[in-house]
């Protein structure tokens, strides 16, 4: 068995006698200045270790074929309207969407960007019609004419006012002429507006006739609307705007006769007077409610492919002509950002962590970018060229957050062409990697040790030095010899 003794002789602290040990003042100075010394490193390495640093790197971006990249953006054009507005995805491979629907919402605004009503249903702008067959057969004209001085009063005066806003330059106005005034010449022989009433159809020169169509908020031609009598607004005893439908379905004449006569159907001649009680309710796709407002807010998202590639709202239709010249793109962007939407409380936490982060993800956002047509400045396309990069802010074991920052220069380019808002985005094929790195607690246990042992170390050095200097300096006053 071993001896207590021999396992004594293995201490490495043995003890000194307290009787054989002298306290002094400027030990006990060094002990308490040692103290605070250990507490304060102490605490410094704890806010070390408690801290989390980071290191940037830049990689290229991994991202696979079936990554797809979300662009949102909440935009207001105060001078196109819902009914033709379309926002269109193409890109370097060969991608061309055309009139996205599915995650876009629209609402009519007016000129001071305030909503006018629910969300705006345009329907599919993109259906081709059809027309009557292109024939030299003479026809009488059946419609009546509209403009400034007759056109309130006829709306008033007959239950249902259907409508051809069109222009003479315009190929599909004079498409639709022959077989619009060939319906207008069948309604009025069954429908006589001396006698019956309820119904007259009648055209607007969109060029001899501009308030009105501007009134109506016409920005396509031809277009068909049908007026309800009895739905005016009024505001301050001033003539507003008309509650009406827009009529969007086949333009030959068959199809039009068919069209007005199911309008026609459920109004008796006792109850025209009285149409404010005629159900307005539209049960196909052909009519639906015409826009409110002459603007259009745009709002939602959509996905794309990671190469360059173009956002693109438009004027769009394919049985619409667009005057040029008249169009204008002016827009204000309200939000335009890429990749998920990242809440505020995470971006503020992130910021703490990173004051530059999130500086530039959305660039454009609160910017307006307004023109005005005229001789000099018609026919503008506002283009935006954005450059982007991914940025990943991962911990050690997993990806925290991913943000998309991008530059944005801006320009009016004159096209002869129908003006359009051009969003021309480039990915960048590199990514910013920010990785954190956090201290280790064994790491923080030994520099704890080393704080505490280094300063005990050095205060005891300084206390041997600072005894031994003051025991010479007494000799020496002493006289003694040493």
């Amino acid at each position: 068995m071993v001896s207590t003794s021999k396992i004594k002789s293995v201490d490495f602290y043995r003890k000194i006698p307290r009787d054989l040990t002298e306290a002094s003042l400027s030990g006990a100075g060094l002990s308490i200045l040692a103290a605070f010394s250990m507490i304060f490193l102490f605490g410094m390495e704890l806010n070390d270790y408690t801290r989390v640093s980071t290191s940037t790197s830049i990689v290229v971006d991994k991202s696979s074929d079936s990554d797809f990249l979300k662009i949102g953006f909440n935009m207001s054009f105060p001078a196109l309207s819902c009914e033709f507005a379309s926002v269109d995805v193409s890109d370097v491979l060969g991608t061309n969407r055309l009139n996205i629907t599915k995650t876009i919402r629209k609402y009519s605004i007016d000129s001071r960007l305030n909503p006018t009503g629910p969300e705006f249903h345009s329907g599919p702008v993109t259906k081709a019609v059809k027309h009557d067959e292109e024939t030299d057969e003479e026809y009488r004209e059946g419609s009546v004419v509209l403009n400034g001085l007759n056109f309130d009063r006829i709306s008033h005066k007959h239950a249902v006012l259907v409508v051809n806003f069109y222009a003479p330059w315009c190929a599909w106005s004079n498409r639709l002429k022959p077989s619009w005034e060939k319906a207008a010449k069948i309604i009025r022989e069954r429908y006589d507006p001396e006698v019956d009433g309820r119904i007259i159809m009648g055209k607007v020169d969109c060029t001899e006739a501009a308030d009105i169509c501007k009134r109506n908020h016409i920005q396509g031609y031809p277009s068909i609307r049908i007026f309800r009598k009895g739905t005016d607004v009024r505001e301050e005893g001033l003539l507003g705007h008309h509650d009406h439908e827009s009529y969007y379905g086949d333009r030959d004449t068959d199809s039009l006769v068919k069209m007005v006569e199911d309008i026609v159907a459920p109004i008796t001649l006792q109850s025209q007077g009285a149409s404010n009680n005629i159900s307005t309710e539209i049960k196909d796709d052909a009519k639906r409610p015409a826009p409110s407002a002459g603007g259009c807010r745009i709002e939602g998202f959509v996905r794309v492919k990671k190469v360059p590639g173009n956002l693109i709202i438009s004027a769009h239709s394919v049985s619409h002509s667009f005057e040029a010249s008249q169009m204008n793109m002016s827009h204000v962007i309200s939000r335009f950002s890429f990749g998920k939407k990242i809440t505020p409380r995470v971006m503020s936490d992130l910021k703490r962590l990173l004051p530059h982060f999130g500086g530039s993800h959305d660039r454009l956002n609160g910017l307006s970018y307004i023109t005005n047509p005229s001789d000099s400045n018609a026919n503008v396309t506002i283009e935006h060229y954005l450059q982007l990069v991914k940025i990943e802010v991962m911990s050690k074991s997993h990806r925290l957050v991913e943000e998309y920052e991008y530059t944005a220069h801006s320009s009016l380019i004159h096209s002869p062409q129908i003006p359009v808002a051009k969003f021309h985005f480039e990915p960048s094929p590199m990514q910013v990697l920010i990785t954190e790195n956090t201290q280790s607690f064994s790491h923080f246990i030994t520099n704890v040790c080393a704080i505490v042992g280094g300063v005990f170390t050095v205060a005891g050095i300084l206390d041997s030095v600072l005894h031994n200097s003051m025991r010479m300096v007494k000799k020496f006053e002493l006289g003694k010899n040493f």
